[in-house]
């Protein structure tokens, strides 16, 4: 490993990424538009289906739990249920052995449920939840941020690649004694400063108006974007280790970035989706970092609690950047 080599494909990988104005601007620009949207879309909560918190599901007797179109979340911590009721991820939560239900006032879906709980249990009664309620753009805030950085990372590696690969250049670097590794490595962690600098940009300017929800350390919370987005870009070192093609390397970044978009609790919490779901989603980076992220945002978790993401990330960031270098290809004859 030399360093010399090293930073010097750094440095010139830098300068060409902050030179190129348009895809600067854009990297800046694109999540501010997506968060100012949201906070004017949704005024408490995105999500559609109504789901409802019970707390010992199992020995609940109620003609209610027949009602459809409404899913019934067991919960055996009463603390855990409220935690996700202020978070938007149930929209009300009910003790039918106590004959009481809270219920997220900032959420549409909440008032409604609370009324047909009130058609079936008139006597029940309401409950007050405690601590600062959280908006949807605070909750959603981890998941527009970790999306920016899912496309930064995953295109902004990609493509680079296959381009220098089509147009000679990692060729001529072969030529150099550069190796696979100090090549890769260079790419990645060039990649991994320009979007750790652009989220945190992106970040500061959008606190000044929105005055986000914080509860953690800004110290942990970087720990866990540095950690994600490493993730990521070794994820697309990956994909584009062999494409030579960039209609190719485009369709394997969508097929790669889409599931992440869609089962990563961006928009929405997998609160009750089924098992299978979850599962696959265990398997994708970002649902690690939109999750730890989320976790030192509204509930002020620490590195020791999130240690099972962090766990994550650092296993797929080691498989992918091993695989990504071990079937590194110079060339662009087929």
């Amino acid at each position: 490993m030399n360093l010399k080599r090293f930073f010097a494909v750094v440095k010139a990988r830098n300068i060409e990424f902050f030179r190129d104005k348009s895809s600067l601007s854009w990297s800046l620009a694109f999540p501010i538009l997506i968060i100012i949207a949201m906070s004017f879309i949704f005024s408490g909560n995105g999500k559609a289906v109504y789901k409802v918190g019970v707390l010992d599901l199992n020995e609940a007797t109620s003609s209610f739990l027949d009602t459809q179109h409404i899913d019934f979340i067991d919960y055996k911590s009463i603390e855990k249920a409220k935690l996700k009721l202020s978070q938007f991820s149930i929209d009300l939560l009910i003790d039918f052995k106590g004959q009481q239900y809270w219920v997220n006032q900032d959420s549409p879906q909440g008032y409604f449920v609370e009324k047909l709980v009130l058609a079936e249990h008139p006597t029940f009664r309401q409950l007050a939840t405690q601590g600062k309620k959280i908006r949807y753009v605070d909750w959603v805030l981890p998941g527009v941020l970790g999306m920016n950085m899912m496309f930064s990372c995953l295109f902004g590696v990609g493509y680079v690649i296959v381009r220098y690969r089509k147009n000679a250049v990692l060729k001529r670097l072969k030529a150099t004694p550069l190796s696979a590794f100090e090549f890769v490595s260079a790419q990645l962690f060039s990649r991994l400063f320009i979007v750790i600098c652009t989220t945190t940009v992106v970040y500061i300017g959008c606190n000044f108006f929105f005055d986000f929800y914080m509860l953690g350390s800004y110290v942990d919370l970087l720990i866990v974007g540095l950690l994600g987005a490493f993730s990521l870009i070794s994820l697309g070192l990956l994909v584009a280790c062999q494409s030579k093609s960039e209609e190719l390397i485009g369709g394997l970044l969508n097929l790669t970035s889409w599931p992440m978009m869609i089962l990563s609790g961006v928009w929405f919490s997998l609160e009750g989706a089924p098992e299978s779901l979850k599962l696959v989603a265990e398997f994708l980076p970002l649902t690690h970092l939109v999750a730890g992220a989320r976790k030192v945002l509204t509930e002020g978790a620490t590195l020791v609690d999130i240690s099972y993401h962090l766990g994550i990330l650092a296993v797929m960031s080691l498989i992918f950047l091993s695989l990504g270098a071990y079937f590194f290809n110079w060339n662009a004859e087929r």
